[in-house]
């Protein structure tokens, strides 16, 4: 088994001293008995090689670290500081008083080393013990996200495609340092000229295409002996380099594009909406109703589908524990008809689902359930008996169009109640694809389950509240999709070992927790 030679634990002396010291009631000694983080080891050391290089410093012992930094907002640096003196931290580290402490850069190190797949059976492991305890149960989970903002500068679009080409250049250097070096040279001339106070739009131009020429021969290097010679990780700095730089010119190509990479530093981060434009990501979370205990944790760009996500996170919620959630409550994100199929799908998750339904303006002539649809679905026959077979797939592809004739409108008996001016010809019709579960989430918002349960709701808002204010989830510590991932875990993590503590071991507290929020909702 892989053992640090620089960990020394602690002795029986300095145990009684330290536990002597540190009162009972602190986070960290109440911690300890209720985590067994020793679970954790198998995970760590798959990431190790146990017969190679010198004796590593101890992974269990790193990874309480990682857990300190996140709780008490600490850096690399500070990090190391108080677990030179701070007694409690060395308590909770086993820590004896001869063990040399890390450099700080070990925790970056230690971060490359351990990635966001090893920590995400790491949060499931915790989770695991938390519903040993009886604290997690299967009844209600609360859906919600927040967004983190992207740790980059943004820069200009001209900026921006002359970085790609550097980074295509520096990429490609080990393969073909002549052509490589002539076009460093092209680079500084193009720099040099642009300098003259030539537009900005010409000084795009210009950096377009010198990218696209560098391309041209970049492209083939994967084909060359050089390449297949090369180490697999200059090989796969190239790869990531050129589909970076043609993600940048397809950007370029269409200005309307709404996935466009906004940084050569972080090509995961994009823009998007979350009450305010921002650049970075979301952080998207589950969390057991009952005992506020969250389950589930995902990383999406700030563009991505946060109510498409929700089925994510519950399938890796039950595969990791083989449990079966019952409901799911989502705020308006959900209420989409892909996302209802998904989540309510008898063969599939079979959750009930409770989210907000969007208003609905009430129609002043026939709605479109007055019309009926032949079983093939080719047809539609309006309530005066007039059936149209002109129809093709709406815009958003969730229905399907039906076109009555002017001929078939112009002398119904019925045109006053169907077409809403005079000026309108015909009638235009639209089967939605999802009418049945758009119905079915309307009629649930009408029922005192509904109301019960988006009473519970803003349970999730605030353990959002907590992770950002408290424990800084604002703000992207590192950059790429993966390392958010991995922030957001640990973060997440550091809030569930918080929230075991303080529920503690008897699952009464849950119950008690449960109730009391219940009398509050009625007395309000």
């Amino acid at each position: 088994m892989v053992q640090s030679e620089e960990l020394v634990p602690l002795s029986d002396f300095e145990r009684q001293l330290f536990t002597k010291l540190v009162p009972e009631d602190h986070f960290l000694r109440q911690l300890e008995p209720l985590i067994d983080f020793e679970r954790f080891r198998p995970s760590l050391l798959e990431h190790y090689c146990p017969d190679m290089g010198r004796p590593p410093l101890d992974p269990v012992m790193m990874l309480k670290l990682d857990l300190l930094s996140m709780h008490y907002r600490w850096s690399d640096r500070e990090l190391m500081r108080h677990a030179q003196v701070n007694m409690a931290v060395r308590l909770f580290l086993n820590m004896g008083c001869n063990t040399k402490l890390p450099h700080h850069t070990s925790m970056t190190y230690f971060r490359e080393r351990v990635g966001a797949d090893a920590i995400q059976e790491i949060f499931d492991e915790v989770v695991a013990q938390a519903r040993t305890m009886g604290l997690v149960r299967d009844r209600l989970r609360l859906k919600d996200a927040t967004h983190v903002i992207a740790n980059i500068a943004i820069p200009t679009t001209i900026r921006l495609v002359a970085e790609t080409r550097d980074t295509v250049l520096e990429a490609a250097e080990p393969f073909a340092r002549e052509q490589v070096a002539y076009e460093w040279d092209r680079a500084e001339a193009i720099s040099a000229v642009a300098n003259e106070d030539l537009p900005d739009e010409e000084r795009l131009v210009q950096r377009v295409a010198h990218l696209r020429s560098v391309l041209l021969w970049a492209d083939e290097l994967p084909n060359c002996e050089a390449f297949r010679a090369g180490a697999v990780s200059s090989q796969e700095k190239l790869r990531a380099a050129l589909q970076l730089a043609h993600k940048v010119l397809c950007d370029r190509d269409d200005p309307k594009a709404g996935d466009k990479v906004l940084s050569v530093h972080d090509p995961d981060a994009r823009c998007g909406k979350h009450g305010e434009f921002f650049d970075g990501y979301l952080v998207d979370v589950s969390m057991d109703a009952d005992s506020e205990i969250l389950t589930a944790v995902n990383v999406l760009p700030a563009n991505g589908d946060e109510g498409g996500d929700a089925a994510h996170l519950i399938e890796q919620e039950e595969a990791a524990h083989g449990n079966d959630v019952q409901a799911v409550s989502i705020d308006g994100a959900g209420y989409r008809g892909p996302v209802l199929r998904e989540l309510t799908d008898p063969q599939g998750l079979n959750l009930e689902v409770f989210t907000p339904p969007m208003e609905r303006i009430p129609l002043s002539v026939f709605s479109p359930e007055e019309f009926a649809l032949s079983e093939d679905k080719k047809t539609l026959t309006c309530p005066a008996g007039e059936t149209a077979t002109y129809y093709e797939r709406n815009t958003n592809d969730t229905g399907v169009k039906f076109r009555f004739s002017k001929k078939q409108c112009g002398g119904c008996a019925l045109r006053g109640q169907c077409l809403s001016s005079p000026e309108t010809k015909s009638r235009t019709v639209i089967k939605n694809d999802y009418e049945a579960e758009y119905q079915a989430a309307q009629a649930k918002a009408q029922t005192p389950e509904y109301a019960q349960v988006r009473q519970e709701h803003p349970a999730i808002e605030r353990k959002l509240s907590e992770l950002v204010r408290r424990h800084d989830m604002r703000y992207a510590r590192y950059r790429g999709l993966s390392k958010v991932l991995r922030q957001a875990l640990l973060t997440c993590m550091t809030v569930n070992l918080k929230r075991i503590v303080k529920l503690g071991t008897p699952a009464t507290n849950v119950e008690e927790t449960r109730t009391v929020r219940a009398e509050l909702a009625r007395t309000e």
